[in-house]
Formats: structure tokens, sequence, C-alpha cells
């Protein structure tokens, strides 16, 4: 991390690495699981660069904990903003073929505006979870013979599926579900025979990385209230005990006392 720009503000993925760190170093024996459980709480608290990194500076990580500041691009749109994604020009990509074999599309890849894909005793997949689009409305054809096509469209992108199907079929599960603004739209269309198309909506890997964590910042929070709540129990416990040791303690004073007055009463009436 760049030492000349502290005060920059840390992005959720930085935080994302330096608990991937914490973890690593968790199982390699480097930290405990007290130390891990602080370092990670306070990753997820951190604000800045400035705050990263004293969490790592004793691991052997290196430059990998948080990024350099050079990296970071102020003029950015953040990672859930659709404009980012909407790009001019022509697809990385616009068809795909698989006879007896298999073909793929994922990954940082451009879907254009329309792609035409076909396949015959083999399968194909499509996946829009992490692809740039070249228009707010790209069309994908599929021609499924014998054969299937599978979609993957992340949460937010509107759907719309206008296949035909003979003994066959088209999957239209994933419509009527409304768009985020500004999201594309993604149309299904072409025809399967003694094939189908399925089109489904997933959650992109960091997106999944990210709810992994919340839960697991969760458990750790759950587990630190019934730590405190067990250490409160102790203590009033513990309290008790000292008021019941305090009350015997007492009615042993007195009974000593009572013993002690009869017998100087004794003694008394002996000399009288």
């Amino acid at each position: 991390m760049s030492d000349d720009a502290p005060e920059l503000r840390a992005s959720d993925a930085d935080r994302e690495r330096v608990a991937e760190v914490l973890r690593d170093a968790l199982t390699e024996g480097r930290l405990d699981m007290e130390e891990f459980e602080e370092r990670l709480d306070a990753t997820y608290k951190a604000r800045t660069y400035g705050d990263l990194a004293p969490i790592t500076r004793d691991l052997p990580v290196g430059a990998v904990a948080v990024p350099k500041v050079d990296m970071v691009k102020k003029d950015e749109a953040p990672d859930g903003s659709w404009d980012r994604r909407i790009v001019a020009g022509e697809g990385s990509s616009t068809w795909g073929v698989a006879v007896m074999s298999g073909f793929q599309r994922k990954g940082r890849w451009t879907a254009p505006r329309r792609f035409n894909c076909f396949a015959f005793w083999g399968g194909g997949e499509i996946d829009l979870r992490e692809a740039n689009f070249a228009d707010r409305e790209i069309e994908i054809n599929c021609v499924a013979i014998m054969g299937g096509v599978q979609v993957i469209v992340p949460p937010g992108v509107e759907v719309v599926v206008r296949g035909i199907g003979i003994m066959g079929g088209f999957d239209h599960r994933e419509e009527g579900v409304p768009g985020d603004p500004g999201a594309p739209r993604v149309i299904v269309t072409g025809f399967a025979f003694w094939g189908g198309v399925g089109v489904e909506r997933k959650l992109t890997r960091a997106r999944k990385q990210e709810l992994r964590e919340e839960r697991r910042r969760e458990r750790l929070e759950r587990r630190a209230e019934r730590r405190e709540l067990r250490a409160s129990t102790r203590d009033e416990q513990y309290q008790a005990h000292l008021g019941m040791l305090e009350e015997h303690r007492d009615q042993w004073r007195h009974v000593h006392d009572e013993r002690g007055n009869r017998w100087e009463k004794k003694r008394e009436r002996d000399e009288d």
C-alpha cells in the first residue's frame, strides 16, 4: 500500500483482500483464533487505507493486503453501477458453436447487441454475471438441436424469453422480474428441437463471498455476545456466592457472640 495517502477511503474489495490474508494466516498458524477474530473485526470497521495497514503489518503479505493507491480510479463508477457496464462498440464475442462439444462465454467479456449460438449434441454456457454490455438491450439467439444452452444473468437484469421449442423448450422462470434502474435488458430467442435453453439468475462470485463474510461476521458477533453473557452470568454467580459467604459469616459471628455472652453470664454466677 502506498504510505503517502493513508486517508484514502478503502473499498469493500480492499477489506475482503485483508480478510483473505487473515484467513490464510489463521490456517498457517500465524494467528490464533482470538487474534484472528479481533483483526477481522477491525478489518470490517476500517474506513481508510491507514486503518487497514496495521492489521497485516506483521504478516508476510507484502503488497497483497491492500492495493496501491495509484491503482484506484477516483472517477470510476461504483461496482454496482450499471452505467459502468454499458460500453459502446462491438462485443468481444458474437457467436458460439458446440457440435458434439461445448462452448463457454464467461468472466470479463463484452456481450454484443446480438449473440448467435448453435448447439448440436453438445452444450453451451453464456454467463453475463461479470460481463459488460454493448447496449442496454441485447439479444441472445439460441438454436439447440439435441443439445442445450444455459444463459446466466446477474440480479437486476430484466429477462424476456421468446424462443420456440419442439419436443424441447425454453426456460421462462426468470421472466417478469423487474430490472434495476439503468440495467440492461436481455432477450433470449431461438429454436429448440429435442433440446433446451435454460435461463437462470445467479449472484456473482464476489457477491457470494460478501454474503459468506457477512454471515461469518454475524456468527462471530453472536459468539462474542454469548461470551459476554456467560461472563456476566459467572460474575453474577460469583457475587451471589460472596453474598452467601457474607451471610454465613454474620450468622457464625452472631452464634459465637451468643455463646460468649452465655459463658460470661455463667462465670459471673459462679463467682457470686
